[in-house]
């Protein structure tokens, strides 16, 4: 059974938009901590936006003010807004899950590609 759905990667020009979707089962959804994660071309995973336990929301200093995150309960979905997109945004882009607790596995979809390119 597929956990994570990942869809709205492609191709943009710079300074255009993308809005990323993750659908998640009923279960992750309600009980783990839902975030975006991307690795770019010879670097390594890096956390993007992600809300906390707390419910507040952790965003990476490189996308602050063209980055959103977001959820619609109703559709167990968690979105990635990406505005002013920048060749330097290329990279795959990961939904993740983490687990409410330490002994549970932490999800992962599948990855969608983001290319920022004229």
């Amino acid at each position: 059974q597929v956990q994570l759905v990942e869809s709205g990667g492609g191709l943009v020009q710079p300074g255009g938009s993308l809005r990323l979707s993750c659908a998640a089962s009923g279960s992750i959804f309600m009980f783990y901590v839902m975030g975006w994660y991307r690795q770019a071309p010879g670097k390594q995973r890096e956390l993007v936006a992600a809300f906390t336990r707390g419910g507040s929301t952790n965003i990476a200093d490189s996308v602050k003010g063209r980055f959103t995150i977001s959820r619609d309960n109703a559709k167990n979905t968690v979105y990635l807004q990406m505005n002013s997109l920048k060749p330097e945004d290329t990279a795959v882009y990961y939904c993740n899950a983490r687990a409410p607790l330490r002994d549970l596995q932490d999800y992962w979809g599948q990855g969608t590609q983001v290319t920022v390119s004229s």
